[in-house]
């Protein structure tokens, strides 16, 4: 083993242990911690790109079997909750609970910028990593390591109140003293009988969201969802 292998195989070892899964094939997860930034362009190795792309369907498709069996609301309902558990944020909530960002191999530029810490970096390398278990360990492996860290924010967003988006974020501006949600549609595209709106919500010294919809109801549900998800994840 070269003094380079050593010195990335150690913060492996390291995140090994903190995620309870060992690699049998430790190139794989070395894969996965290296951001495209590394080696300043002049690496020969690959980058988590393509693991990248992976663990974003792996980690979909078991967030929509545990929500199936964790929830009873409609299609319409799982689908926002999804959104929530699989975004970048989250991973990246995940990434800092297991202590990722020290493992990750970035470029000496990249690391001055706080890339160890930066939200799209930590969630790109968080679907890598899930990609490599997967590939590394199959199903069984990757669905304890879901079990451990995922399930117990998916918990948390079961037991949150069915309550329509639009009148929980409501609620919500009011209790902190902000003004209340404007509403506005962005967007009317296709036929009359099949029309798709995009509309925009916002709350002042809050931030907006956009939501897409078969009406304009549906729309501003999605958009009022999705700031309060934006909401949480700045609480």
């Amino acid at each position: 083993m070269t003094d380079l292998e050593r010195q990335q195989y150690k913060p492996i070892d390291a995140l090994e242990q903190r995620i309870a899964y060992k690699f049998k094939d430790r190139a794989l997860a070395i894969k996965a911690m290296t951001h495209s930034s590394y080696g300043d362009g002049q690496r020969r190795t690959f980058d988590n790109e393509r693991l990248e792309f992976l663990g974003d369907r792996v980690l979909g498709l078991l967030t929509a079997e545990a929500l199936f069996h964790y929830s009873t609301e409609s299609e319409g309902a799982l689908a926002r909750r999804l959104n929530a558990l699989v975004r970048k944020e989250t991973c990246a909530k995940v990434a800092r609970e297991i202590g990722l960002g020290d493992a990750l191999l970035l470029s000496v530029s990249e690391e001055k910028q706080g890339g160890r810490e930066k939200i799209s970096i930590l969630g790109d390398a968080c679907e890598a990593l899930i990609a490599a278990i997967y590939l590394d360990g199959g199903y069984g492996a990757i669905q304890a390591f879901y079990n451990k860290f995922w399930i117990p924010i998916l918990e948390g967003v079961a037991r949150k109140s069915a309550k329509d988006p639009k009148t929980s974020l409501q609620e919500k501006a009011m209790a902190c003293g902000a003004d209340l949600p404007k509403y506005s549609v962005l967007e009317r595209s296709g036929p009359d009988h099949k029309p798709l709106f995009v509309i925009e919500v916002n709350v002042d010294g809050v931030g907006s969201a956009k939501g897409t919809g078969k009406s304009k109801r549906d729309a501003e549900r999605y958009a009022a969802q999705h700031l309060l998800e934006d909401w949480d994840n700045l609480t």
